[in-house]
């Protein structure tokens, strides 16, 4: 091959490698590979600056709802004595399409029990689009949308977000960005909290 060609065809594979990186869905199985292989792995804790600010504001999440796929209201508060997930995502975020295989491992391992509820809130309400990514993802998990004002605490910025809440509503944990939560790591802090 000539230097010419070799150039060319570089450059072709580098605009090729930097399209798949910057399309949202391409990136998105990227992300995947690396999770399996061991990046991305969720430090489950709260930070202290995040406990101080629920030791201050004991009644933060009461007022919290969304709305679930069949139109009916869910307050946080009503919730209590359940474990809760919450994930904070929208269609058109890369690492949040990324994680959400993960998740819905998770959610399998507890669908039927009564102790653990999970909220996955489209923060867009683009309900049509989030319910085709979730079909067309082969994908079971319970969708919801915001239905009142999300703490700045629970959700300030970058998506994707998680959080698990106790049974008491306190803040157990808290994640921004992409995270594997398919791991034992997740499922045995979720049974340890439905165990408290």
């Amino acid at each position: 091959m000539n230097p010419k060609t070799k150039k060319i065809v570089g450059n072709v594979v580098f605009v090729l490698v930097i399209g798949l990186l910057i399309w949202p869905t391409s990136r998105s199985y990227f992300q995947q590979a690396l999770m399996k292989i061991g990046f991305f792995k969720l430090k489950l804790e709260v930070t202290p600056d995040a406990k101080k600010s629920f030791a201050t504001s004991p009644r933060l999440g009461t007022e919290v709802s969304f709305i679930n796929q069949q139109g009916v209201p869910v307050k946080v508060a009503d919730l209590r004595g359940k474990v809760i997930f919450i994930n904070f995502w929208a269609t058109w975020c890369a690492p949040c399409r990324a994680e959400m295989p993960s998740i819905n491992k998770l959610y399998n391992t507890y669908k039927d029990n009564a102790h653990v509820v999970f909220l996955i809130v489209e923060v867009e309400g683009d309900r049509a689009k989030a319910e085709a990514f979730i079909k067309g993802e082969g994908l079971n998990l319970p969708l919801s949308f915001p239905n009142s004002d999300i703490p700045k605490e629970w959700l300030s910025g970058p998506i994707p977000t998680t959080l698990i809440l106790d049974k008491e509503g306190n803040l157990a944990a808290r994640h921004e960005g992409l995270a594997d939560y398919s791991t034992p790591e997740v499922t045995t802090f979720i049974q340890d909290l439905i165990n408290k």
